[in-house]
């Protein structure tokens, strides 16, 4: 091979969702955005914000940062926009943290809504005192390198979800869940149907149901075998 490779792989130039896309999604709970794509979406259970009142509906920035390493989120930091949420995929590695309590402080200055990693962190304390949202598989105070390499931009795979910058990306205290950015739209127009289908449910709950109906016509049916 002529000379080293590289160290750093960029790509900045990616389209994100526009302001009334983001709007559409905002406030909106996981759980409606998960049933507006049919049941699916979410990234691995075990990656939870680090306390419950957290909340954000982004563009995904996204960082595969490898295993004991973070240059690729401190090169993030250094592309992102105001309004991104930087995605730090690790491969899921539980050695070290891969960002801490300055690091969320840099990205609040620039304006950064969130990170979401499957990898861990540290200065739990600090995070909370810069008030910074963070979804993460655990915490460690062991420190990453700084070496590389990393590629920025890129697609990743992250708690078994394919995820591309300018995805759109939503938090709260259930996990977060990802919407392609060619389904935006799509998915924008199936939540008046999930709403419409819980507040239904809440309503029939708040007069007395105890079972929906549904179940009582299919034990009547003749898919129900009786067995007395």
């Amino acid at each position: 091979m002529l000379g080293d490779p590289p160290v750093v792989t960029l790509r900045r130039n990616f389209e994100r969702p526009s302001a009334a896309q983001l709007a559409a999604f905002a406030g909106v709970p996981t759980g409606f955005v998960v049933d507006a794509q049919m049941g699916q979406g979410a990234i691995d259970h075990r990656i939870k914000p680090l306390w419950p009142e957290s909340i954000f509906a982004a563009p995904a920035l996204t960082a595969d940062c490898g295993p004991r390493d973070n240059l690729g989120l401190l090169v993030a930091l250094e592309v992102a926009l105001p309004g991104d949420v930087i995605v730090l995929a690790t491969g899921g590695y539980d050695g070290t943290a891969v960002l801490g309590d300055h690091v969320a402080a840099m990205a609040k200055n620039k304006g950064v809504v969130a990170f979401v990693t499957d990898g861990l962190v540290r200065d739990v304390d600090g995070l909370i005192a810069v008030g910074f949202p963070v979804w993460a598989a655990g915490v460690s105070p062991n420190s990453p390198y700084k070496s590389g390499p990393c590629e920025v931009g890129a697609a990743v795979t992250l708690g078994g979800v394919a995820i591309a910058s300018g995805d759109l990306l939503i938090g709260d205290r259930d996990g977060v869940v990802v919407v392609p950015r060619a389904r935006i739209d799509e998915v924008a127009g199936g939540l008046a149907e999930v709403r419409a289908k819980e507040d239904e449910m809440g309503r029939a709950i708040a007069a007395g149901l105890t079972a929906p109906g549904w179940v009582r016509e299919l034990l009547a049916s003749e898919r129900t075998r009786r067995l007395d």
